[in-house]
């Protein structure tokens, strides 16, 4: 007769979490946030990372409460994408209101910020590596411009 097998909670606990660890990915959160880089400025900004969509929130005041949460919905550009793996990345340049939204599989990236109470994004774009051998570096070609209304 086969003896039954004690586990402790620790165990066990090691156990589902090596049977489940390949699903992580899968069950985290479809979201992620980050904060504007601009130091002044109580901004974070929100992206789907399957969808790409970007929107933002940043504190305000309104006579009478404590404040009230001001949010940017997706204007041009910050809709939803083609599915794919996005990320949002802030600069480090404390004077910088805008993010970066990069897509994982084609690293191509695009410029994010507020604008006219909407939050609106640069065509995403790819660029090319530049040939570290090469005798004079090719200047930055600039793409992707959002022309203002």
């Amino acid at each position: 007769m086969a003896r039954p097998v004690r586990l402790s909670f620790t165990r066990l606990a090691l156990l589902t979490g090596a049977c489940l660890s390949p699903l992580w990915p899968a069950l985290a959160g479809q979201f992620d946030f980050v904060p504007a880089p601009q130091t002044d400025l109580n901004r974070i900004y929100r992206i789907d990372r399957v969808t790409g969509e970007i929107g933002a929130c940043q504190y305000g005041q309104k006579e009478g409460t404590f404040g009230v949460t001001l949010c940017f919905p997706a204007g041009e550009g910050a809709g939803k994408q083609e599915p794919s793996e996005y990320g949002i990345v802030a600069s480090r340049h404390e004077r910088e209101g805008g993010v970066f939204r990069v897509d994982m599989r084609t690293g191509a990236m695009s410029i994010c910020y507020v604008f006219d109470e909407r939050v609106v994004c640069t065509p995403a774009e790819k660029g090319s590596i530049v040939d570290a051998s090469a005798a004079k570096p090719a200047a930055a070609d600039v793409t992707g411009t959002v022309k203002k209304p």
